[in-house]
């Protein structure tokens, strides 16, 4: 499912219309991309919980010369799926 059909979806599940989905989940995105350049966690109870971990620098590979890299560390997004969305896939 793309971005299109969610909007599509929401609109339909929430009777509303496509425009107001699309701001809607628009707003949701920015909302949590916002805390999270924070570092603050967003928990949707029973979804999820969206985070932040750091990553720590390391040394890679050059996959064409196998010459060692250096790779900054970096904070990256995490997701952790909630009990009821597991057990609805279960």
């Amino acid at each position: 499912m793309n971005k299109a059909e969610l909007i599509d979806k929401m609109a339909a599940s929430a009777d509303i219309s496509k425009a107001a989905a699309a701001r809607a989940l628009d707003s949701m995105l920015e909302a949590v991309t916002d805390s999270l350049k924070q570092s603050e966690q967003v928990v949707l109870v029973g979804f999820g919980t969206f985070a932040v971990k750091e990553r720590a620098a390391r040394t890679g590979r050059n996959p064409q010369t196998g010459a060692p890299i250096e790779i900054s560390a970096a904070r990256i997004p995490s997701f952790k799926a909630g009990k009821a969305l597991k057990d609805a896939l279960n």
